[in-house]
């Protein structure tokens, strides 16, 4: 199974990007497989940004995350 978390970029240098994904938790990505531009959302696997989505997809998908981290903390 694979899996990819949507991240917003926040910097751009070359083909790697510094992405937020969310709560200011900030990685370094490729972006090398996708055209990103900074405030865009990509989705994120193995340290490859590895396609655009849109923002109210990535905000939808970050909740639901967010809520399955909460439910594992209690």
């Amino acid at each position: 199974m694979c899996l990819a978390i949507p991240a917003k970029v926040m910097v751009i240098n070359g083909d790697k990007a510094n992405v937020d994904f969310g709560q200011g938790v900030l990685r370094e990505v490729n972006i090398s497989l996708v055209e990103a531009k900074i405030g865009d959302y990509v989705l994120v696997h193995a340290g490859y940004a590895i396609q655009l989505i849109e923002e109210k997809d990535a905000q939808e998908t970050l909740s639901l995350w967010n809520s399955i981290l909460e439910a594992g903390q209690e």
